[in-house]
């Protein structure tokens, strides 16, 4: 636990198994993919799939389930009810609650899908000389909702969610390369500089995650978030869904480099 990011995925999960909720896990089992999980039951199946064809950028499908199947089975050896550090249940739109453990809420006809995350190209960033403010501050990574409206798909609809990394001006250029290789984990940024121009009142107060402390000459910059499924539950209120707790993810199976292009 002292060192979470040479953890293998397995021994993550196991760690998860026994109730360790950690505040993110950014920076955890270097060198392979994490992914955002969505539970609907299977009569919005179709939406939600829809919504994610629609707004790939945001949702970029890793692996659905079938109806009931509370099991991962192509990125990982997983069970969905336990192998996350945390999940967040919503009923009718609104937070019912956040627990380590989702067993007790898992029904027999939700469809799982898991969808890719920004943390996976993290390691590639710090690899090509970028600085990840929140893991120096040991903090989650700040999530905000935007004024943007993503493409909406049958009773499905809301804001894009972003994450935002504040990164040092002259590397810049370099984060966009790096992250475009990566369009499983949301890919190139989807803003550069004043977070006003998409309705972000105040990087202070996310809606997601924490604030994070920018350094001299930072640029904020913002890529699509798997969290933006979340803001379209509790925008459109259907009558049941259960996702990640923000920044706590599903670690895969699968490396980094089977998901770069």
């Amino acid at each position: 636990m002292d060192q979470p990011g040479i953890l293998t995925p397995s021994q993550a999960r196991e760690v998860f198994r026994t109730g360790e909720t950690p505040v993110t896990t950014s920076g955890w089992c270097r060198g392979y993919v994490q992914a955002n999980l969505l539970a609907v039951p299977r009569d919005l199946a179709f939406d939600a799939l829809l919504f994610a064809v629609r707004n790939p950028q945001a949702c970029p499908i890793l692996e659905v389930t079938d109806p009931g199947d509370p099991y991962a089975r192509e990125v990982a050896a997983a069970d969905l009810r336990t192998d996350l550090p945390a999940y967040r249940v919503y009923q009718n739109g609104a937070l019912l609650a956040e627990v380590p453990d989702a067993t007790a809420y898992w029904r027999d006809d939700l469809v799982a899908f898991l969808i890719g995350c920004s943390f996976t190209f993290e390691a590639a960033l710090a690899a090509a000389g970028v600085p990840l403010r929140h893991i120096e501050q040991g903090r989650n990574v700040p999530m905000y909702v935007t004024s943007r409206r993503c493409r909406p798909a049958g009773r499905l609809a809301g804001p894009l969610v972003v994450s935002m990394r504040p990164i040092p001006a002259d590397l810049v250029e370099i984060a966009i390369e790096v992250t475009a290789r990566y369009p499983a984990m949301h890919g190139a940024p989807v803003h550069v500089g004043d977070p006003a121009e998409i309705g972000v009142a105040s990087l202070a107060v996310p809606q997601f995650g924490e604030p994070v402390e920018p350094e001299p000459g930072d640029v904020p910059v913002f890529w699509a978030c798997g969290v933006t499924p979340q803001a379209v539950v509790m925008a459109s209120a259907p009558p049941f869904a259960i996702t990640h707790a923000p920044g706590r993810m599903l670690i895969t199976d699968r490396s980094d480099e089977s998901v770069a292009g």
